[in-house]
Parts: structure tokens; sequence; C-alpha cells
């Protein structure tokens, strides 16, 4: 994997590199992208999301862009859009794999 050593991404690892694909953001941001999006099914709490952005920041998936006061804003790196690209794909292969057991495949 060119963008993630680590293996596959959680789901709300996943979510919160989407949030990053249009533009930069703050972690207010980004959990209501990731409720919005999944209609309230994927939730961050404040400690799961600063966790993951500090684990995204060491693995150099996302870069910090500004600071002001206590609101961090970051945006994703070429190597977080990578990861996020290689987890898209990995989850498609996963859905056609089901969809043709379904069909008999």
């Amino acid at each position: 994997m060119a963008g993630r050593e680590k293996g596959p991404l959680t789901e709300p690892m996943y979510y919160v590199l989407m949030s990053f694909l249009r533009r930069e953001m703050c972690g207010t941001e980004i959990a209501e992208f990731v409720e919005h999006k999944t209609a309230g099914r994927v939730s961050l709490g404040p400690g799961t999301l600063y966790t993951l952005l500090a684990k995204f920041q060491d693995e150099a998936l996302i870069a910090e862009t500004g600071v002001d006061g206590r609101k961090r804003t970051y945006q994703i790196t070429h190597k977080g859009r990578q990861a996020f690209q290689e987890e898209l794909n990995r989850l498609r292969s996963c859905v056609e794999d089901g969809l043709s057991s379904l069909d008999g495949g």
C-alpha cells in the first residue's frame, strides 16, 4: 500500500479522510461532514476524532494548515489521497465479491 502501510482503514478513518477531498477543514467541520454524509450512522466524538487527526498527521496523511486559537485546520496530503483511493478500491472489490456470490458466482 503506497498511501498507508498499516492495513485497511476503519469506517471512521475512511470518512475523516473523505471529508478533506474537497477542502481543508477543522475538527467541528469534519464531525459535521461525517454525521451528514452517513445520515448519523457514523458519529465521531471528540476523543475519536482528535486521536485520528493526530494519527493521520503522524502518518503524513494530513497536514495542519492553520491555527486560530484552539481551532486547527487540516488538509489531505498526496499520501492521504492515495490511502483513501486504495481503501475505496478495496471496498469496491469487497462489494463486487459479495454481489457475485449472491448471483451464484
